[in-house]
């Protein structure tokens, strides 16, 4: 790399990571907002809460990582029209084709990074995910436990608990046992704790009462405790197999399924259509930073506008974009309809470096682009003036 390849790699890649963190942190936030309830009614501390939310990030960064280069290469060039770098490089020899290899370094980085995502980390991740979840949700003993609030562990079991100390001593235990429809069990303890052995999890209970209520009899019976054990082990589910989806098995996994898989069975149009998706996923970040070369990497003078090339080039990756989506979705179903998506990536980025190669401008008739020049600038001054009143 030269001086100025190291520079255009350094600038865009720095711009790269900093909207791929934000994009990334913001909607993680507004994703792991929605389960919240891991703590409030599941009792986990924060940390659980960060480790669970952020096990999501890399299916994030997935899906962000070539929207977050796209705005990185147009924040680029855009910067260097607007401080007339690019016309001073091509005055001085230096051809869009060599411009283009430099923003194609850090491209091939994003790239890589994306394989890699999608080949492994981002199933890795979500394989934890509900490993994590299952294990948290399935655990009774931090289900129980939520102070102040009347808990069904299962049906006809109730429980309810006035006070968790630190030390983990129960206070004030309500326990409504009806599972027996012959019997209505009640239990009341001033304290107890959860005692976990090679027998199983029990609630031991301290100074309490137990009534027990027979159908057909008018007066229950009463006895006093001083220590009173109900077992928990009966409420767990137990270890149960984790069966993974189709976006949470690995690459490998869904180059070469097992025959014998039962969502391979059931849904081949889906693993189909998954691995299509996988295998194109590295190329879209090359597609977009084409398509965004083409349209804004000509030299231009200052009074040539770049706002209809800036539109033109988002709407360019847009249509990309939903052609893939659209491929993907009907391909589980018509698996011709696969094809579309490497279609449009061939047509993409073989007319893109075409464009780039020759240095063409690509712009819109002169007429077309003065109506828009005009209808933007109709519409700045009412906004301008719907501010000021």
């Amino acid at each position: 790399m030269g001086s100025i390849s190291r520079y255009i790699f350094r600038t865009t890649f720095g711009a790269f990571a900093l909207v791929l963190i934000s994009l990334t942190a913001v909607i993680w936030l507004t994703q792991a907002l929605r389960d919240i309830d891991i703590m409030t009614s599941q009792g986990q501390t924060i940390l659980v809460f960060v480790g669970i939310t952020g096990l999501i990030i890399p299916l994030l960064v997935l899906v962000i990582a070539p929207i977050a280069l796209l705005i990185a290469v147009v924040h680029v060039l855009n910067k260097l029209s607007t401080d007339s770098e690019i016309i001073v490089m091509n005055a001085a020899g230096m051809s869009p084709w060599r411009l283009f290899r430099a923003f194609m370094s850090a491209t091939l980085v994003v790239s890589v990074l994306v394989l890699m995502i999608s080949a492994y980390f981002a199933p890795k991740g979500l394989r934890m995910l509900r490993d994590w979840l299952t294990e948290v949700r399935a655990n009774v003993v931090s289900t129980i436990v939520q102070p102040g609030r009347f808990t069904q562990i299962e049906a006809n079991v109730t429980i309810h608990i006035r006070e968790r100390r630190p030390n983990g001593q129960l206070v004030g235990i309500f326990l409504d046992d009806r599972r027996n429809p012959n019997e209505r069990m009640t239990v009341v303890a001033e304290r107890g704790e959860v005692v976990d052995n090679d027998a199983g999890t029990f609630l031991v209970l301290q100074d309490g009462i137990v009534q027990r209520r027979e159908t057909g009899k008018p007066d229950p019976a009463m006895v006093v405790f001083d220590r009173y054990a109900f077992d928990l082990s009966q409420f767990a589910g137990g270890t149960q197999a984790v069966k993974y989806s189709i976006r949470e098995r690995y690459l490998w996994q869904l180059l070469f399924p097992d025959p014998k898989d039962q969502y391979y069975i059931e849904q081949p149009g889906q693993f189909r259509a998954e691995l299509h998706d996988r295998l194109v996923a590295p190329l879209y970040p090359i597609a977009f930073v084409i398509i965004a070369f083409a349209y804004l990497g000509a030299p231009r003078t200052t009074r040539q506008s770049r706002n209809v090339s800036m539109l033109g080039a988002i709407g360019g990756v847009a249509l990309l974009r939903l052609i893939g989506f659209a491929s993907t979705v009907l391909g589980a179903n018509l698996p011709i309809m696969l094809v579309l998506q490497y279609i449009a990536l061939a047509i993409a980025i073989g007319g893109g470096i075409f464009v780039v190669q020759r240095g063409l401008i690509i712009e819109p008739p002169a007429f077309l682009n003065r109506w828009i020049e005009t209808a933007m600038a109709r519409v700045l001054r009412l906004t301008q003036r719907a501010a000021a009143s």
